[in-house]
């Protein structure tokens, strides 16, 4: 299968993550075993890069692992089997006017994927939140209809991005 350029791969992963909302993201510890949770990133294209934010807490486990292997990857399903995947080199936001610019990118966000951050608990926009940024930037992408499942690949969409490709 021919590689997908960054303009198509893009737009189309982030239509499917925003109707999905909600990803399972694992990273590896320092021990090389995966772990994973639940995040809710918001993407944003601007016509030749992609970037993804999240909210989250700074945690000691979250820490070893990036410091270890500063990757995570992405994978949204939704009961169609519309799934995508983005494998992403991860970067906490420590800088407070950076943080603050994640709060109001969640805060200000496009339904469903927009939400009010002060709901979690123990978040807010004080400086002393355990709020923190998390930037993903993805090196691939891959996106595949559920249809192609059902019709053997007949129909929908598989497409798939590597950088530098």
């Amino acid at each position: 299968m021919p590689a997908t350029t960054l303009d198509v791969a893009a737009p189309a992963f982030m239509e499917m993550a925003h109707r999905i909302v909600w990803c399972s993201a694992a990273t590896v510890d320092p021990s090389g075993r995966p772990r994973s949770r639940v995040l809710h990133p918001i993407w944003e294209w601007d016509g030749s890069s992609l970037v993804g934010w999240v909210g989250t807490s700074r945690t000691p486990a979250k820490d070893a692992h990036l410091a270890h292997s500063p990757y995570l990857s992405c994978t949204y399903w939704s009961p169609s089997q519309d799934t995508c995947t983005a494998e992403c080199h991860a970067t906490w936001v420590t800088d407070p006017d950076e943080r603050l610019a994640v709060w109001d990118r969640l805060a200000g966000g496009p339904e469903p994927v927009g939400y009010d951050p002060s709901m979690i608990p123990g978040w807010s926009r004080d400086p002393d939140s355990s709020f923190t940024g998390l930037r993903l930037e993805p090196w691939r992408l891959r996106l595949m209809d559920g249809v192609m499942m059902a019709t053997g690949g007949a129909e929908g969409r598989l497409l798939t991005w590597r950088a530098g490709t």
